[in-house]
């Protein structure tokens, strides 16, 4: 049972495990904890999942020393004052850092030498490497590749020849060469919201509320960040893990719940109607808004009632406050979603993380889509409503 795998296959692979209840929200502060400490240290840092992140701290040897002391010192902050442990890879570039902090989890630290990164590398299961995916990894199996080692040992164009400019990229990291700094990554493109049902379901009361919950939650997180959304995107996953996704542009951008709700609502019932017709039930529900564009440019589209929109920010402002729980939508009562889980806790959009190649099998066994509650959605392939 891997990480990020769907609680629905964990338990058909493991049905006497212990499955405890998912608290996003209380993953969130530790991730913000977490995230805090590391920024002690360095401001260069570039976050790449809820719980990971790279940092650059060239520039702060000569406040805290080398980059081993820094990692020292921060697993020790984050097991005295979060009650965590880390796990830490030290190394001249992102790569073999990844890399090496994966090798000695839940709680290591692995240093690789300046010099040494394609020696470190080389024993290494080939599957350890960035863009090795199941796929690539049966490719390479014909070339006799079972290592890092062995794929670095071919010449470069074998590699090149076979796989393409990915193929060159590949050849590259094998030898433990990335040249990719830490940044702090692409500004988001989208927020997005999926839940996946405990027990799959066909009830409409039941679908209407949770795609409430969730356009309730995108306009807040797009009202946080200060941007309107001219798209909304539905997706739908039935209980034989069919996926449908259909999307809507609007006639003028918005961040107001009443708006993204009825258009996630118009988008959806014809797809539910398909699914009940058939027999089946609804497994996952998303509502994604993109296309998005800062709220001052967008003035001249402003058709939102003022009063209506001085009481949705009245009611941001208590929730800021008071917490999530303080008000709510009476439709809503009792039907909270779990906390999506964003990217980067620092900022109310998700962000696309950047410099970490990952490969799409069509016949991944790991779905992150299929965590129960989800706040990134890739609207890759999404096809218009009228499609």
């Amino acid at each position: 049972v891997p990480s990020a795998m769907s609680l629905r296959e964990a338990y058909r692979r493991c049905p006497d495990g212990l499955f405890l209840p998912v608290d996003g929200r209380r993953y969130q502060q530790a991730s913000r904890d977490v995230m805090a400490i590391l920024r002690r240290f360095t401001p260069q840092m570039e976050p790449i999942s809820i719980d990971e992140a790279f940092l650059d701290v060239t520039g702060s040897v000569t406040l805290f020393g080398d980059g081993p002391t820094i990692a020292a010192r921060i697993r020790a902050a984050v097991r005295e004052d979060v009650g965590l442990t880390a796990s830490v890879g030290v190394a001249t570039n992102k790569l073999v850092a990844k890399v090496a902090s994966d090798l000695r989890k839940p709680d290591g630290l692995v240093v690789v030498p300046a010099g040494e990164e394609a020696t470190f590398l080389a024993p290494l299961p080939i599957g350890r490497l960035w863009g090795v995916g199941a796929k690539t990894a049966i490719a390479l199996a014909d070339y006799g590749v079972r290592t890092i080692g062995d794929l670095a040992a071919l010449p470069a164009g074998v590699v090149e020849g076979r796989f393409g400019k990915h193929g060159a990229s590949l050849a590259e990291r094998a030898r433990g060469i990335d040249s990719d700094p830490v940044h702090e990554g692409d500004p988001a493109k989208s927020v997005g919201h999926q839940h996946t049902f405990d027990v799959d379901t066909i009830d409409p009361e039941v679908i209407e509320r949770t795609l409430l919950a969730m356009a309730d939650g995108v306009g807040g997180r797009l009202r946080s960040a200060g941007v309107r959304a001219g798209t909304i995107a539905i997706r739908l996953r039935d209980g034989s893990f069919e996926t449908i996704s259909r999307q809507r542009t609007l006639p003028a951008p918005t961040d107001m719940t009443e708006r993204i709700f009825a258009v996630a609502l118009d988008l959806a019932r014809p797809e539910v109607a398909a699914i009940r017709a058939r027999g089946g039930l609804v497994r996952l529900l998303g509502v994604t808004a993109s296309n998005l564009g800062e709220r001052e440019q967008l003035t001249l589209f402003e058709t939102d009632d003022p009063r209506r929109r001085r009481a949705i920010e009245a009611a941001d402002a208590v929730r800021h406050r008071f917490g999530d729980d303080a008000m709510t939508r009476a439709r809503l009562l009792d039907a909270r979603l779990p906390a999506p889980f964003e990217r980067d806790p620092r900022n109310p959009l998700d962000r696309r993380s950047r410099g970490v190649p990952v490969e799409r099998d069509a016949d991944a066994s790991i779905d992150a889509s299929s965590r129960d509650s989800q706040g990134d959605t890739d609207l890759d392939a999404i096809p218009p409503d009228d499609a």
